[in-house]
């Protein structure tokens, strides 16, 4: 595993799992002990996600020693605020069986994100928080955000694969010293991508899938991959980008395939604020 370092010193695999989706508890704690087993130390994780439970579990089951592991949770938009923040994280830290996160991530730039980041740079400098960061924050947001809090976000979680690139994020995301995060490093399955001609042909030059084509495609945008899978097989095919780099030409293949929007979600579409929202994960 390669790691990279954060702004803040913190380094971080460029590579990990991810448990969106895998709600049930039993096929999550199984799903999170394969992956460790297969030589994932990132896990991610989200309030939301309503499986932090289940990935506690498998880290105490794991037999790997907690300082090995990078584990990420998410702040969701009902928690959005000072005081609903300091209590979401000491929620998610016993949901979790932790006493400390090694990445702490507002999962949506919605209510009142900045009272939340306020809270989280106090538990960053109470070391609760390892490092603190976003996610879907889009740049004219991050950008706001990064003018006006006083801990640096470390990390920016937001969509990128080969039909949604994001270059000007990318950018943006650099100048300011954040670590650009992939969330559907695979498009959610969409656009054939297991199968799509072009990356089947570029994996095949390396001995590699299509999938292993477009996540080392990621990583060497220096974007950090979390592809997910209940299936051991896969967990093992997709850490198993790291023998291999894809040339100029390749990388340039691939990026004729940006369309410049996403497919699964619309940030800017007053449906889906609302639908976020509306969304209560407790009481």
């Amino acid at each position: 595993m390669e790691f990279v370092t954060l702004n803040n010193g913190v380094k971080m695999p460029k590579e990990g799992f991810g448990v969106f989706q895998v709600p049930d508890p039993a096929q999550c704690e199984q799903a999170v002990l394969d992956a460790i087993a297969s030589g994932y130390r990132l896990i991610d994780t989200a309030a939301a996600y309503m499986n932090e439970k289940a990935v506690g579990e498998a880290i105490k089951k794991c037999g790997v020693p907690r300082e090995e592991l990078f584990i990420t949770t998410k702040l969701w938009v009902q928690d959005a605020g000072y005081e609903e923040a300091k209590k979401a994280i000491q929620t998610s830290l016993d949901n979790l069986g932790l006493s400390y996160l090694d990445l702490y991530l507002i999962h949506q730039p919605m209510g009142d994100y900045i009272g939340a980041y306020r809270a989280m740079e106090e538990e960053y400098k109470e070391g609760r928080l390892k490092a603190i960061g976003v996610c879907n924050f889009y740049p004219a947001r991050l950008a706001d955000l990064c003018e006006t809090v006083d801990v640096m976000p470390a990390v920016n979680q937001v969509e990128l694969h080969p039909f949604f690139q994001q270059e000007n994020a990318l950018a943006l995301m650099k100048e300011y010293g954040v670590v650009p995060e992939a969330w559907g490093p695979f498009a959610e399955g969409n656009h054939g991508i297991f199968t799509h001609p072009v990356l089947t042909k570029i994996g095949e030059k390396y001995g590699k899938s299509a999938a292993q084509a477009a996540l080392r495609w990621n990583v060497q945008r220096g974007v950090v991959v979390i592809p997910k899978s209940v299936h051991k097989d896969r967990m093992e095919q997709n850490m198993d980008i790291w023998d291999f780099e894809l040339s100029a030409e390749d990388m340039a293949e691939i990026a004729k395939l940006d369309l410049g929007h996403s497919e699964i979600v619309n940030h800017d579409d007053p449906a889906f604020v609302k639908m976020l929202h509306s969304m209560k994960i407790h009481e």
